[in-house]
């Protein structure tokens, strides 16, 4: 099954299921397309101003995309978003936001393009009955042959029971 042309959620329940999908990809979201107002609100919550995100006029003579474009760290944040389209996962005590590691940004998002996650599962470890999983993310920039950004999430899942 090619997962990249269909959402298809997959739903985990388990360790076992988890590690059943290693080195696999899980899925791939849905488009979301980056608003300039989105751009501001994000700018807003994190006092970043700088005019290549939110000065329309400027950008469009001296930025090298010709518009504003998001912040990196904008599509970052995305990442719960789109991964909670790929995966349902459930059966928790809690999860936690352990790390995102090797974020490399490849090319820049202009206002009002579509990005989408697409996700792999890179590790997965049990450690002493907490699971340790791994995902490898890329997020695709519609159109363009370089992702906004490739790297890795890590996350950890207390399951009720394995």
């Amino acid at each position: 099954m090619n997962l990249q042309h269909n959402l298809i959620m997959i739903i985990i329940k388990n360790y076992d299921e988890f590690e059943s999908h290693l080195g696999k990809e899980l899925g791939v979201s849905g488009w979301h397309t980056i608003t300039q107002d989105q751009i501001n609100m994000f700018a807003e919550a994190t006092i970043d101003h700088q005019w290549i995100h939110t000065d329309e006029a400027r950008a469009a003579i001296e930025s090298p995309f010709k518009s504003t474009i998001a912040h990196g760290y904008l599509t970052v944040s995305l990442l719960p978003y789109f991964w909670h389209q790929i995966a349902d996962v459930q059966n928790l005590k809690m999860q936690i936001n352990y790390s995102i590691e090797n974020i490399r940004f490849a090319a820049a998002v202009p206002v009002n393009s579509r990005v989408r996650l697409i996700a792999k599962l890179d590790a997965i470890i049990n450690l002493r009955g907490v699971t340790k999983a791994t995902i490898g993310v890329t997020m695709e920039i519609e159109g363009e042959k370089k992702p906004a950004y490739s790297g890795a999430v890590v996350f950890l899942y207390h399951f009720e029971s394995n």
